[in-house]
C-alpha cells in the first residue's frame, strides 16, 4: 500500500497538467468547473450569461451549420455569420458560367434577392441535461453486454420521446468520456436557410491550398446566410412567404479589436477530438495511416490541379472537390509532423510506464486495471493490419468517381431483383437517379477520373498491395489488359455508363427493369460490388471487432485515468456537441529563430500578391480601397486594417466559423483554421504550438461595407466601439 501512495504521489509530481488553453468544455458545467478559471483571466461574464436554460444567453446565438460547422447570429433578423469555407458548397451549387459567385462573389441587396439553400440546416442547441443514472437504470453486472446495450438503447429512446413529447424539437443522447456519462441534448433545427452574401474566392479563400493549415494568414474567410422561419418564427420548409427569424439571442459585434494577452473564448460545435487514446492508437495513426493518406491525395492533387489551372471550368468543378481532398491531406501532414517533435507517442508511452505502476501488474495482487493496456496491444496487433488495408483500398481505387457513382447504383438493383418490387416503384427510383445524374456531371470531367484511376491502381497494385490484404478483382481484371494499367482504365472509361453523362441518362430516360442487366454488365459496377463485397466480408468484420473491443475497453480506460488523477479537470473528447474552449491572443515560436506575431494586415495581402498564381491574385477594388487606406471605422488605432489574428484556444474541425468572443461576450473574430505546427491538437495539445486562427471581424465588415457596398447588412448589426 506504501508503494503505491508513493508511485500516486510521483504521478501527480510528474504528470503535464492540463494548462489553462486546453479543453473543449460543456457548457452546462462551467460554473462547476471552469467559471473562476475563466474570470481569472478576464472573462466578465457569468457561466449563465454564457449557457442558461431559463434566459437568454450566448449559446441562443450559436448555430451548429450543415451539421458540419458553427455558425453565430448577429442580428434580429436571423444573419448568421460563418465561413466561406463552410457556405463554399452552397456557393458552388448556386454558381454557372455566367453567374460565377464562387469566383465573384454574391451579395443580395433586399431579402428577395436572397438564394435558398435545399438541404442546408441550421441547429439551436435548446438545453443540454446530465442523463447518466436515466442512461444506466436497470442495468447490473450480472448482464451480458449484448443485455446491457439493449436495456442502454431502451433507456435513450425513452429519454428522447419523453423530451420530445408535445414540442417541434429534436433530441439525442450522447456518450462522454467514452460512456461513463450521458447528455441528453434537444435542438431546433430550421430547413430554410438562404445565402445572403460571399466575398469574392480571391477574397474568401485567398491563399487558397497553399496557406491552408498555415500562419501567417491574410483569408477573408467568411459568408452570410440568414434563417428564414414561419410567421409563428417557428422551423418550416422553405416557402417565399416565410420571413426572417427572430432570435432568443444575437451577438454584439466589438471593434475594439485584441491585443497580446487578451482574454478570448470560442464557442462551437467541434467535431472529434482523441485525447486520451492509447500510445498504440496515436503511433498507428501518425506513422502508418496518415503517410498513406497523404501520399495517395498528394497524386489524386497534382492532378486535378494540372487541370485547373489551365482550364477556368474545371477550376470551378473542382473547387470544392480539391479543397476537401487537400483540406485532409494538409491536416495529416502537420498533425504527424506535429506529434514527432513533440515526441508524442514516447510521452503517451512514458505515461502508461506511470500507469501501469498505478494500476498494477502483480499477478499476486490484480486490480481492475491490470490488464488494461495488454488488451489494448492485443487489440491493435490485428486491427493495424486492417486499418491499413481499409485506408489504402479507400483512399486509392475507390476514389475514383466514375466507381462511386457505379455504386450508388446498388439500390437500383436490388429493387429490380425483388419480384415484389412494382414497375412503379422501379420507374419512380429510376426517375430519382435521373435527377442526381445532372448535379453528378455537373462537377465532373472523365479525363481527369481516368488519369486518377491509372495512377491510384498503380499506386495500389506496387505499393499497397504488397503490404495488406487486397481483393482479387484487381487482379483478375487486370490480367485481361496484360496488367496495362492504361488499358484497363481506357476500356472503363470507354465502355462504363458511369462515365459519360449521355450513355447513362439515355439508358435511365427508357428504363425498364430489364434495363438492370445493362448496370449489372458494366466494368465499374462489376468491380465496385466486388470491392463492396470484399470490404463487407473481408475488412468490415475485422474492423468492426477491433471496435468492439476498444469501446468496451476505452470507458474503463477513461475511468482508470479519472481515478488515477483526481485533482485533474478532464474534459471530454469533441463529438460535434456545443463547447466552449477559450485562452489568450498570442503570438508563437514553431521553429528556432522564427517568431510569428499574433495579428497579420491588409499589407499582407499586398507583399503576397502574385497575379500568376490564383491563389494570390488580389481582388482589384481590396487593392483600390488599400491605396486610398479607405478603411472606414474598421482600422486599427495605428491605422492598419488587421485582417486576422491567433489565440491559444483549443479547436477542431467542426469549430470552423465559430464565434471567437472577448472578455464581455463580444464578437472580436470568426474562427476558421489551425495553425500547422498546431494540428495534432486532436491527438495532443501544446499550449506553446497550438493556435486557432480567427478571421479578426473588422475585416469582415470592411468587406462587407466598403468593398461590397452592402451597408444595409452592417445596419442590421449591433456594433459597439
Amino acid at each position: 500500500m506504501l508503494r503505491k501512495l508513493i508511485l500516486l504521489n510521483l504521478i501527480f509530481i510528474n504528470t503535464l497538467q492540463l494548462f489553462a488553453d486546453e479543453g473543449m468544455w460543456l457548457p452546462l458545467l462551467l460554473e462547476q468547473k471552469n467559471q473562476a478559471e475563466m474570470q481569472s483571466l478576464g472573462l466578465r461574464l457569468s457561466a449563465e450569461d454564457i449557457y442558461s436554460v431559463n434566459n437568454s444567453s450566448l449559446k441562443d446565438a450559436i448555430v451548429h451549420f450543415g451539421g458540419g460547422c458553427t455558425g453565430e447570429v448577429v442580428s434580429d433578423q436571423g444573419l448568421i455569420l460563418t465561413n466561406h469555407h463552410c457556405g463554399y458548397g452552397q456557393i458552388q451549387a448556386r454558381s454557372t458560367i455566367e453567374n460565377d459567385y464562387l469566383t465573384n462573389g454574391f451579395w443580395a441587396s433586399s431579402l428577395q434577392e436572397e438564394l435558398p439553400n435545399p438541404g442546408l440546416t441550421v441547429s439551436f442547441l435548446i438545453e443540454m441535461k446530465d442523463v447518466t443514472a436515466a442512461v444506466f437504470q436497470g442495468i447490473n453486472n450480472n448482464m451480458s453486454l449484448s443485455e446491457k446495450n439493449r436495456k442502454k438503447n431502451a433507456n435513450i429512446a425513452a429519454i428522447k420521446k419523453e423530451a420530445t413529447s408535445g414540442n417541434h424539437y429534436e433530441a439525442t443522447v450522447r456518450p462522454y468520456y467514452y460512456g461513463n456519462e450521458y447528455y441528453l441534448l434537444v435542438y431546433e433545427t430550421f430547413t430554410d436557410i438562404r445565402l445572403v452574401g460571399a466575398p469574392p474566392s480571391n477574397i474568401g479563400k485567398f491563399g487558397g491550398d497553399t496557406d491552408n493549415w498555415m500562419w501567417p494568414r491574410h483569408t477573408g474567410d467568411f459568408s452570410v446566410f440568414r434563417i428564414y422561419a414561419g410567421s409563428d418564427n417557428k422551423p418550416a420548409p422553405y416557402s417565399k412567404e416565410n420571413v426572417p427569424f427572430k432570435p432568443r439571442k444575437h451577438l454584439t459585434i466589438s471593434l475594439r479589436g485584441v491585443q497580446p494577452d487578451d482574454f478570448t473564448f470560442v464557442y462551437g460545435f467541434p467535431g472529434r477530438t482523441e485525447e486520451y487514446l492509447p500510445s498504440l492508437g496515436v503511433d498507428l495513426a501518425v506513422n502508418t495511416i496518415n503517410p498513406i493518406r497523404i501520399a495517395l491525395r498528394g497524386i489524386r492533387l497534382g492532378i486535378i490541379s494540372k487541370y485547373s489551372e489551365t482550364n477556368d471550368t474545371i477550376r470551378l468543378q473542382y473547387a470544392a472537390k480539391h479543397a476537401g481532398i487537400a483540406n485532409g491531406w494538409k491536416k495529416w501532414i502537420g498533425e504527424s509532423n506535429g506529434i514527432k517533435q513533440l515526441r508524442g507517442v514516447e510521452k503517451k508511452k512514458e505515461y502508461e510506464t506511470r500507469f501501469a505502476a498505478w494500476a498494477g501488474t502483480d499477478e499476486a495482487d490484480p486490480t481492475p486495471y491490470s490488464e488494461l493496456l495488454a488488451s489494448f496491444e492485443s487489440a491493435y496487433k490485428p486491427y493495424a493490419y486492417w486499418k491499413s488495408t481499409e485506408t489504402w483500398l479507400s483512399e486509392s481505387v475507390m476514389s475514383v468517381e466514375a466507381l462511386k457513382l457505379a455504386r450508388a447504383f446498388t439500390p437500383l438493383a436490388e429493387i429490380c431483383a425483388n419480384r415484389d418490387s412494382s414497375e412503379a416503384a422501379i420507374k419512380t427510383l429510376s426517375e430519382n437517379y435521373i435527377k442526381s445524374i445532372d448535379g453528378f456531371f455537373k462537377n465532373y470531367n472523365s479525363r481527369i477520373d481516368r488519369e486518377i484511376f491509372v495512377a491510384m491502381l498503380r499506386m495500389y497494385m506496387e505499393a499497397g498491395s504488397q503490404k495488406t490484404n487486397y481483393p482479387e478483382i484487381l487482379n483478375t481484371q487486370l490480367k485481361k489488359f496484360n496488367g496495362s494499367y492504361q488499358a484497363m482504365a481506357d476500356h472503363f472509361f470507354e465502355t462504363s455508363l458511369f462515365a459519360d453523362k449521355n450513355r447513362i441518362s439515355s439508358m435511365l430516360q427508357s428504363f425498364t427493369r430489364k434495363s438492370i442487366k445493362k448496370i449489372e454488365k458494366d466494368p465499374f459496377y462489376i468491380l465496385g460490388i466486388e470491392l463492396e463485397k470484399y470490404q463487407r466480408e473481408k475488412v468490415a468484420p475485422a474492423i468492426r471487432a477491433f471496435n468492439r473491443t476498444f469501446d468496451s475497453l476505452m470507458p474503463i480506460y477513461m475511468k482508470a485515468q479519472m481515478e488515477m488523477e483526481p485533482s485533474k479537470r478532464f474534459y471530454p473528447d469533441a463529438n460535434s456537441t456545443l463547447r466552449v474552449s477559450y485562452g489568450k491572443v498570442a503570438g508563437y515560436t514553431p521553429f528556432d529563430g522564427v517568431n510569428y506575431n499574433y495579428y497579420t494586415t491588409l499589407d499582407g495581402i499586398i507583399e503576397k500578391e502574385n497575379p500568376e498564381v490564383y491563389d494570390y491574385v488580389v481582388e482589384p477594388r481590396l487593392k483600390e480601397l488599400y491605396l486610398a487606406k479607405d478603411f472606414g471605422p474598421y482600422a486599427d488605432a495605428s491605422g492598419e486594417m488587421r485582417t486576422c489574428f491567433i489565440a491559444t484556444n483549443h479547436t477542431s474541425g467542426g469549430n470552423s466559423g465559430s464565434p471567437v468572443m472577448n472578455s464581455n461576450g463580444e464578437l472580436i473574430g470568426i474562427n476558421f483554421d489551425r495553425c500547422w505546427e498546431g494540428t495534432m491538437s486532436d491527438l495532443m495539445y501544446s499550449p506553446d504550438r497550438c493556435r486557432n486562427i480567427s478571421l479578426d471581424i473588422r475585416y469582415c465588415l470592411f468587406i462587407i461595407d466598403k468593398l461590397a457596398g452592402a451597408r444595409h447588412l452592417i445596419d442590421e448589426m449591433t456594433i459597439v466601439h
